[in-house]
């Protein structure tokens, strides 16, 4: 039997979940939580051997449960469960230890399916998802555009920025002028929208 942490912030959604997979005969769901920030807590209480993990999840996002968690249990292996079609996401999820990553609008079988096979310690992606992927542009920005990207992306001030980089502000900003250039964006808040859609941050 295939034991399954199912976490998804949608209480109806993770119901319905719950039930399907219960009927399934050889997967029971044995832990199930609507927080990001509870994923660790259920997997060592419960000791499943999959964890399904919504990407959007309040307290604490999927990426992040599933890198705590593959850190502090990895021998539960992680399928990723989104509705988000993003190829940055794909990404951040492999690198954060995740085996599996499928859509929602999957069928039923093929989640079960899914989880089968990322127990016996196979890697599943969303086919459309992994092509998407493969053809998707490696990222023009240098090292050093990046840090000054993330740093934007956590909403720090340009000040800021060159205090926690080391650099001048007007170093920093013209940084901020590259970043937009490359990136084709309007301005700061789409440059990160676009990066992290593209798996660059």
């Amino acid at each position: 039997m295939i034991r399954v942490l199912l976490a998804e912030d949608h209480g109806v959604v993770r119901g319905a979940l719950v039930a399907l997979l219960n009927l399934t005969g050889d997967i029971t769901v044995v832990a199930e939580t609507g927080r990001g920030d509870r994923v660790l807590a259920e997997a060592l209480s419960s000791r499943p051997h999959v964890a399904v993990i919504d990407i959007e999840m309040p307290r604490l996002d999927g990426i992040a449960a599933t890198e705590r968690l593959v850190s502090a249990v990895p021998e539960c292996r992680v399928l990723i469960l989104t509705g988000l079609a993003q190829t940055g996401l794909l990404r951040q999820a492999l690198e954060a230890g995740a085996t599996g990553f499928l859509m929602k609008d999957a069928p039923t079988e093929r989640l079960a399916e899914s989880i089968r096979r990322v127990a016996d310690g196979e890697q599943v992606v969303d086919g459309s998802l992994a092509f998407a992927a493969m053809r998707a542009p490696a990222s023009p920005l240098t090292e050093r555009e990046t840090d000054v990207l993330v740093a934007i992306g956590s909403g720090a001030t340009t000040g800021e920025i060159a205090d926690k980089l080391h650099l001048s502000v007007a170093t920093v900003r013209n940084y901020i002028s590259s970043v937009l250039t490359k990136t084709g964006a309007r301005n700061r808040t789409d440059a990160v929208r676009i990066a992290s859609e593209s798996g660059w941050i």
